[in-house]
């Protein structure tokens, strides 16, 4: 990446979040890191108690991209069938004619996905990690961009199933929106007669722009010595006493990843270690498996990450390539 493109990046990537901004009032932070994770080519996890804005923020992504989105609500009786689609038999064609399920959008948003069987949860895994869904031994290729907006509810778990850790590590970051704040909460209630999904965003860029620009995100210079502080920290995870389980290689990977993106939307076509501190919490905190006794403690493994940032130090000086 030159310097040009990652100043045309930028100014795509800020005009994208302030169109966004337009439906999800004052939460700047989390929508950059939605497109963050976007143009990494990865998945957003939300856990967030209902009434946020999570619906919202997938059909404004979508909007802004001129893409098409879907919202999935996953409940008990839910079928993977009912996900990818299935194949229904067409007797005038004497054929197996297959019907796409809602997964064959550019915005998913998956709705309380802890509250679906294990066996409904794994039918989005193939989809996450490959971008393809195969029905029956025939593939389906989905169409670019493409990114499973996930949700799940952190306070009421009754009746639900814990995402299994080889699951959690498909998205590439958690995030939660939260409540808006004073100012905030004062313009959303003086615009109270309008419905949220009334608001139509106008698209930004088309659909093909932005996966040129998550190609471009790949192309952003890595210094060694960065490389260096992200296999450091991923270590010190490892190697927290209140851990049972650290971050493995993907999370590695996931980290540079957001990094390189990170930095091309602040306009620079090269990776600085703030980048990397500031996807470190979304991307890490939910890849570590606490141990039993932290956890029973109240250890919140953002604050373990938050912790081993301090701990560990960033590089000072450029390594010789």
């Amino acid at each position: 990446m030159t310097a040009e493109q990652a100043a045309r990046f930028a100014d795509i990537f800020e005009r994208l979040v302030g169109g966004v901004e337009q439906v999800l009032l004052g939460k700047t932070h989390v929508i950059r890191l939605a497109f963050t994770a976007l143009l990494s080519e990865g998945h957003l996890l939300l856990e967030d108690v209902p009434g946020t804005g999570k619906t919202s923020l997938a059909r404004a992504i979508a909007q802004s991209v001129d893409g098409t989105s879907s919202r999935v609500q996953f409940t008990p009786d839910l079928l993977p069938g009912d996900i990818t689609g299935v194949s229904i038999y067409d007797q005038r064609s004497g054929a197996f004619e297959f019907h796409p399920g809602p997964v064959f959008a550019n915005i998913v948003l998956a709705d309380e996905i802890n509250r679906a069987s294990p066996k409904t949860q794994s039918a989005l895994l193939e989809v996450m990690e490959e971008g393809q869904i195969t029905i029956d031994g025939v593939t389906h290729r989905l169409e670019l961009p493409f990114m499973v907006i996930a949700t799940q509810n952190p306070v009421e778990q009754a009746g639900t199933y814990r995402l299994p850790e080889a699951q959690l590590d498909r998205f590439i970051m958690r995030a939660s929106i939260g409540y808006p704040d004073h100012a905030s909460t004062l313009r959303i209630l003086e615009g109270a007669e309008h419905r949220a999904h009334d608001l139509v965003l106008p698209p930004v860029v088309p659909a093909a722009t932005v996966v040129e620009m998550a190609a471009a995100a790949r192309t952003v210079h890595v210094d060694p010595s960065i490389n260096d502080y992200v296999s450091r920290l991923v270590e010190s995870t490892r190697n927290a006493p209140e851990v049972r389980l650290g971050v493995s290689v993907r999370g590695a990977l996931a980290m540079v990843r957001t990094a390189k993106t990170y930095a091309a939307a602040a306009g620079r076509h090269y990776v600085v270690p703030d980048d990397v501190k500031s996807v470190a919490g979304p991307v890490l905190a939910h890849r570590l498996i606490l141990d039993a006794e932290a956890e029973f403690d109240g250890v919140d493994p953002a604050n373990v990450i938050a912790g081993l940032l301090i701990e560990t130090p960033p590089p000072s000086d450029r390594q010789a390539v």
